[in-house]
C-alpha cells in the first residue's frame, strides 16, 4: 500500500500546468519514489472531479492520504514549502546536495 496519495489538479498543457508537473515529479522521485500514488487531473477534462475537490486555481496539489488532507496551490516550484506541506522533512535533509 502507498503511504501517500497525491491529487495534482492542473488546467491543459500550460507552462505553469508542466511545470508543476515536472517539478512533483522530481520532488517524489527523490524523496518518495516507491510510497506514493499520484493521480494528475486536468480541470478541462474532468470538471466535476475538479468541483468535487472545490479545487479554485490551478495547480492545486491535494495530499489526500496521510491525513490530515492538506493543499498546495502554485508551480511546486519552492520544494521545501511543498515537504513542509506534505509533511514531509525538509527538502534538503533528504540529500539533495541544496538543489532548487
Amino acid at each position: 500500500m502507498n503511504a501517500y496519495h497525491l491529487k495534482l489538479y492542473v488546467t491543459g498543457q500550460t507552462p505553469r500546468s508542466r511545470g508543476a508537473i515536472r517539478n512533483l515529479k522530481r520532488l517524489l522521485d527523490d524523496v518518495i519514489p516507491d510510497s506514493c500514488e499520484l493521480d494528475i487531473i486536468d480541470v478541462l477534462e474532468n470538471p466535476q472531479l475538479a468541483e468535487d475537490d472545490k479545487i479554485l486555481a490551478t495547480p492545486t496539489l491535494i495530499k489526500a492520504l496521510p491525513l490530515p488532507q492538506r493543499r498546495i496551490i502554485g508551480d511546486l516550484s519552492d520544494l521545501d514549502k511543498v515537504m513542509l506541506g506534505l509533511e514531509i522533512a525538509s527538502y534538503e535533509t533528504i540529500g539533495s546536495g541544496g538543489r532548487p
